[in-house]
């Protein structure tokens, strides 16, 4: 292993906007561009994450972006990202970048003279609409080395921003860049010699969790709905750092109100507790990084009555849509399936806490944090006599295996 303490990154970017609606034509920004600050910590190859993810590196970054108009202003986001090696040859290295954190716009929909007999005005930033917002973004990060103390950086990635529909307008930005660097490597005085760990003591685990939010549905309505799940899932632990496996949800939506001008509003109906449920099943798959689990669901509804209370009739089935249908994500027609990415983390034995945006394709519906108790079931070969079969993920669990 190279013997690398830190480094310190420095970018300049440049870019393009991709999946460009109508108030982004019509403010027609030139290409975002910015920089990218990062201090990044490579494997010391003393856990076990490090060992079953092939040694990546962690790191902080900063990156300020010119979004190309005054109506749309600059960002500063704040993240975390984790690089997994993909190519590694003593002059070059190429690794995959994931990224998540918060950013903040300096100007969004509220902050303009808002002209409301034209919603997609350029005068209108439709784009954002809170100065605080979700930044996430994943590339290709390739290294040049020149010296065992510098390398020349390059990366070609994407990034998305947007505040989960907290509050609407929420049409966020899709930008894919390139960028060019440097990195500088301060090396520590000693190596630290590699631990060897063993293989998870467990193949499947329960997931039990409970989540709340809060969505935006119109931005001339000042309604905030309360969002609530619960989901129960049991995953296959394939290796040590990917599951797989079915799951059950049950998802309350207080938007299928009449106390509201989008969405699910029907003058001729009233809603009860029932018409607010929605049952799905999924498809769960988790990327386990230590005590962190990074989430992505795909599911299915079994049950959903509000697929009919749209307050616009579908143009095939009117108001009487089947289990399956052809719907048009645009943030208006929810549709038949759903998706759930996010984080959890575990915060004490088998208690998590967990963060996770709930969307519709690429539409996010809203964003959910809950807390949540992991079930994993030890595998008959590493049960012992008088232990229970549950395991618990307490501390350097490792060390009595």
């Amino acid at each position: 292993m190279r013997n690398e303490k830190f480094a310190v990154k420095a970018q300049a970017f440049m870019g393009f906007y991709i999946g460009k609606g109508a108030n982004l034509e019509n403010i027609n920004p030139s290409a975002p561009a910015g920089f990218n600050l990062g201090v990044e910590i490579p494997s010391s190859q003393q856990r076990p994450w490090q060992q079953y993810l092939n040694n990546p590196t962690v790191g902080f970054g900063l990156s300020y972006i010119n979004f190309g108009a005054d109506v749309m202003g600059h960002a500063v986001a704040a993240y975390l990202y984790i690089m997994f090696n993909a190519v590694r040859t003593r002059h070059f290295e190429m690794k995959v970048k994931l990224a998540s954190g918060l950013g903040v716009v300096s100007r969004h929909y509220y902050s303009h003279e808002i002209d409301e007999d034209y919603y997609d005005s350029p005068v209108n930033n439709t784009i954002f609409s809170t100065y605080l917002n979700v930044y996430l973004a994943t590339g290709l990060n390739m290294d040049f080395l020149i010296t065992p103390n510098f390398k020349v950086n390059s990366e070609l990635g994407f990034f998305h921003m947007s505040n989960g529909r907290t509050r609407v307008p929420n049409r966020g930005l899709n930008t894919l860049y390139g960028s060019l660097g440097f990195i500088a490597a301060v090396n520590s005085e000693k190596e630290l010699q590699p631990v060897n760990f063993p293989d998870l003591p467990y193949k499947w685990s329960l997931n039990i969790t409970g989540s709340v939010g809060k969505m935006h549905l119109n931005r001339a309505d000042k309604h905030k709905f309360f969002m609530a799940s619960f989901h129960t899932g049991a995953t296959y632990s394939v290796n040590n750092w990917y599951a797989v496996g079915p799951g059950v949800d049950i998802f309350y939506s207080g938007g299928v109100s009449v106390n509201t001008h989008s969405g699910f509003y029907r003058k001729d109906l009233e809603y009860t507790t029932i018409d607010k449920m929605r049952v799905g099943v999924a498809v769960n798959n988790e990327f386990k990084f230590g005590v962190l689990t990074a989430i992505l669901d795909w599911g299915i509804y079994v049950f959903n009555p509000s697929r009919n209370y749209f307050y616009e009739p579908h143009p095939v089935y009117g108001y009487n849509r089947p289990m399956f249908y052809k719907y048009k994500p645009g943030g208006d027609d929810d549709g038949w399936n759903y998706f759930r990415f996010g984080l959890r983390c575990l915060v004490w034995d088998n208690i998590y806490l967990q963060a996770t945006a709930k969307t519709h394709l690429q539409v996010c519906e809203y964003i959910e944090f809950g807390i949540g108790y992991q079930i994993p079931f030890l595998g008959r070969n590493n049960r012992t006599a008088g232990r229970s079969i549950v395991f618990h993920h307490r501390k350097n669990w490792w060390r009595n295996y």
